[in-house]
Protein backbone atom coordinates (compact mmCIF):
# COMPACT_ATOMS: atom_id res chain seq x y z
CA UNK A 1 0.00 0.00 0.00
CA UNK A 2 2.98 2.41 0.96
CA UNK A 3 4.31 1.83 -2.30
CA UNK A 4 1.42 2.34 -4.22
CA UNK A 5 0.88 5.73 -2.30
CA UNK A 6 4.54 6.79 -3.19
CA UNK A 7 3.83 6.05 -6.67
CA UNK A 8 0.86 7.88 -7.01
CA UNK A 9 2.43 10.85 -5.28
CA UNK A 10 5.40 10.59 -7.77
CA UNK A 11 3.37 10.50 -10.41
CA UNK A 12 0.97 13.64 -9.55
CA UNK A 13 4.49 16.22 -8.90
CA UNK A 14 5.75 14.92 -12.04
CA UNK A 15 2.22 15.68 -13.97
CA UNK A 16 1.65 18.89 -12.66
CA UNK A 17 5.68 19.83 -12.87
CA UNK A 18 4.94 22.09 -16.06
CA UNK A 19 6.95 24.78 -17.99
CA UNK A 20 4.80 28.37 -17.84
CA UNK A 21 3.98 28.81 -20.84
CA UNK A 22 6.09 32.03 -22.10
CA UNK A 23 4.95 31.87 -25.92
CA UNK A 24 4.44 35.59 -26.06
CA UNK A 25 7.99 36.26 -25.02
CA UNK A 26 9.04 35.07 -28.71
CA UNK A 27 6.89 37.53 -29.87
CA UNK A 28 9.31 40.36 -29.04
CA UNK A 29 6.30 42.71 -28.23
CA UNK A 30 5.76 43.15 -32.38
CA UNK A 31 9.03 44.28 -33.37
CA UNK A 32 11.71 42.32 -35.29
CA UNK A 33 14.77 41.11 -34.11
CA UNK A 34 17.44 42.43 -35.66
CA UNK A 35 21.40 40.95 -36.47
CA UNK A 36 23.58 39.98 -38.41
CA UNK A 37 24.47 37.50 -41.21
CA UNK A 38 27.68 36.74 -43.23
CA UNK A 39 31.21 38.01 -43.01
CA UNK A 40 30.14 40.70 -44.10
CA UNK A 41 27.60 41.59 -41.76
CA UNK A 42 24.86 42.39 -43.32
CA UNK A 43 21.92 43.83 -41.55
CA UNK A 44 19.12 40.44 -41.22
CA UNK A 45 15.59 41.47 -39.52
CA UNK A 46 13.75 38.45 -38.25
CA UNK A 47 9.92 38.71 -36.75
CA UNK A 48 7.86 35.83 -35.36
CA UNK A 49 4.29 36.98 -35.90
CA UNK A 50 2.77 33.26 -34.19
CA UNK A 51 4.35 31.12 -31.46
CA UNK A 52 3.09 28.43 -29.57
CA UNK A 53 3.76 26.10 -26.92
CA UNK A 54 3.78 22.60 -27.88
CA UNK A 55 1.24 20.70 -25.58
CA UNK A 56 2.98 17.21 -25.78
CA UNK A 57 6.25 18.72 -24.59
CA UNK A 58 6.02 22.13 -22.97
CA UNK A 59 10.18 22.89 -23.24
CA UNK A 60 9.03 23.29 -26.96
CA UNK A 61 7.41 26.34 -29.16
CA UNK A 62 6.38 26.55 -32.77
CA UNK A 63 7.21 29.45 -34.57
CA UNK A 64 6.60 31.34 -37.38
CA UNK A 65 7.34 34.65 -39.08
CA UNK A 66 9.42 36.13 -41.43
CA UNK A 67 12.97 37.06 -42.90
CA UNK A 68 14.17 40.46 -44.33
CA UNK A 69 17.82 40.40 -46.12
CA UNK A 70 18.28 43.76 -48.69
CA UNK A 71 14.96 42.54 -50.57
CA UNK A 72 14.63 39.10 -49.82
CA UNK A 73 11.30 38.44 -47.83
CA UNK A 74 10.91 35.13 -46.97
CA UNK A 75 8.27 33.60 -44.51
CA UNK A 76 9.73 30.90 -41.88
CA UNK A 77 8.22 28.13 -39.93
CA UNK A 78 10.60 26.28 -37.25
CA UNK A 79 10.96 25.33 -33.30
CA UNK A 80 12.25 26.52 -30.12
CA UNK A 81 13.88 24.31 -27.95
CA UNK A 82 14.66 25.41 -24.48
CA UNK A 83 17.61 22.76 -22.63
CA UNK A 84 18.47 24.77 -19.30
CA UNK A 85 16.73 27.18 -17.19
CA UNK A 86 19.54 28.76 -14.46
CA UNK A 87 17.54 31.00 -12.04
CA UNK A 88 19.47 33.52 -10.43
CA UNK A 89 19.34 36.41 -7.74
CA UNK A 90 19.34 39.29 -10.10
CA UNK A 91 18.98 37.83 -13.24
CA UNK A 92 17.86 34.54 -14.71
CA UNK A 93 18.51 32.63 -18.07
CA UNK A 94 16.64 30.49 -20.33
CA UNK A 95 19.04 28.51 -23.05
CA UNK A 96 18.10 26.58 -25.80
CA UNK A 97 17.95 25.64 -29.49
CA UNK A 98 16.52 26.67 -32.80
CA UNK A 99 15.96 25.61 -36.16
CA UNK A 100 14.04 28.11 -38.77
CA UNK A 101 12.84 26.68 -42.13
CA UNK A 102 12.67 29.22 -44.69
CA UNK A 103 10.05 29.04 -47.63
CA UNK A 104 11.78 27.33 -50.91
CA UNK A 105 12.38 30.35 -52.62
CA UNK A 106 15.77 29.61 -54.59
CA UNK A 107 19.49 30.52 -53.59
CA UNK A 108 18.71 32.97 -51.33
CA UNK A 109 16.42 30.86 -48.62
CA UNK A 110 17.71 28.02 -46.16
CA UNK A 111 17.77 26.56 -42.86
CA UNK A 112 18.51 28.65 -39.62
CA UNK A 113 20.17 26.87 -36.56
CA UNK A 114 21.74 27.63 -33.26
CA UNK A 115 21.37 28.37 -29.48
CA UNK A 116 19.55 30.97 -27.94
CA UNK A 117 19.86 32.66 -24.49
CA UNK A 118 16.87 34.54 -22.90
CA UNK A 119 17.85 36.45 -20.02
CA UNK A 120 15.37 38.40 -17.96
CA UNK A 121 15.31 40.34 -14.59
CA UNK A 122 12.58 38.92 -12.54
CA UNK A 123 10.25 42.25 -10.34
CA UNK A 124 9.15 40.62 -7.06
CA UNK A 125 7.31 43.94 -6.46
CA UNK A 126 5.49 44.19 -9.80
CA UNK A 127 5.99 40.21 -10.24
CA UNK A 128 6.41 41.30 -13.47
CA UNK A 129 9.62 40.82 -15.92
CA UNK A 130 11.71 44.27 -16.07
CA UNK A 131 14.21 43.55 -18.36
CA UNK A 132 14.74 41.33 -21.05
CA UNK A 133 16.92 40.29 -23.73
CA UNK A 134 17.03 37.50 -26.02
CA UNK A 135 20.31 36.37 -28.27
CA UNK A 136 19.95 33.93 -31.37
CA UNK A 137 23.51 32.61 -32.41
CA UNK A 138 23.77 30.25 -35.38
CA UNK A 139 24.37 29.32 -38.75
CA UNK A 140 22.35 30.03 -41.59
CA UNK A 141 22.84 27.80 -44.71
CA UNK A 142 21.02 27.48 -48.17
CA UNK A 143 19.23 24.66 -49.47
CA UNK A 144 21.66 23.77 -52.33
CA UNK A 145 24.18 24.23 -49.87
CA UNK A 146 26.35 26.73 -51.45
CA UNK A 147 26.11 29.73 -49.14
CA UNK A 148 26.62 28.67 -45.13
CA UNK A 149 26.72 32.20 -43.04
CA UNK A 150 27.34 32.64 -39.47
CA UNK A 151 23.80 34.80 -37.75
CA UNK A 152 23.80 37.23 -34.65
CA UNK A 153 20.21 38.18 -33.69
CA UNK A 154 18.82 40.26 -31.22
CA UNK A 155 15.99 42.00 -29.64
Amino acid sequence: MNKILLFLIFLSNFAFAQMPNISTVWLNNSKPYIGTIGSRNQEIKLKINISEQNKKNDQEYFVSGYTLVDKNYTKFEGKLTITKYKDGKKKSSVFGEYELAEENKGKHSGIFKGKFVYTFKWNKDTEKIDAQSIEFIGNWKSYDGTLDFKTRIKN
